[in-house]
């Protein structure tokens, strides 16, 4: 039962021996181990605020990123919008350009075409000619061959000459 029941003296020696390894802690190892736990403390504060820190810094460059993005995403639209109308635009002036000159081809060629056509009435009307003034020398011939002939002709044209 004694180990149950401890005496007065083994109470007071462990009293003392726990007292003096208190104090001896306290002299050499608490105020060691308050500063470290204290620095420990500091340190991971420290990291903390930091980690706060980065993540502000964080949300401020993807704030920043989307709006970069947003931009060239903007400016690149407007490139493309541009490229479109320069594009149509000079589809358009092409087409434009495309129609006078077919335009203007069309005049020459009617124009071509109507100088030919009246070439092609004068060299018809200069045969026509021809072949009428060749017929009637030839039909005067024969028909003024002999004197008869000649002589009825005047007096015919000599009875419509007085008629007229």
């Amino acid at each position: 039962m004694e180990l149950v029941k401890p005496e007065f003296g083994l109470i007071f020696w462990m009293v003392i021996s726990f007292g003096l390894i208190m104090l001896i802690l306290r002299k050499f190892a608490w105020k060691p181990i308050l500063n470290m736990l204290h620095e420990r403390e500091t340190s991971i504060q420290d990291a903390l605020d930091s980690a706060e820190k980065a993540k502000e810094e964080m949300k401020t460059l993807q704030s920043s990123n989307e709006k970069i993005l947003a931009d060239a995403r903007n400016e690149r639209d407007q490139l493309l919008k541009d490229a479109r109308e320069i594009r149509e635009k000079m589809i358009a002036d092409a087409k434009g350009i495309a129609t006078k000159e077919g335009e203007r081809m069309l005049t020459i060629a009617r124009e071509n075409i109507q100088n030919e056509k009246m070439a092609a009435i004068t060299e018809l009307k200069n045969q026509v000619a021809t072949l009428s003034i060749e017929i009637a020398e030839k039909i005067l011939k024969s028909e003024l061959s002999s004197d008869e002939k000649q002589k009825s002709l005047v007096n015919t044209l000599l009875k419509d000459v007085n008629l007229n």
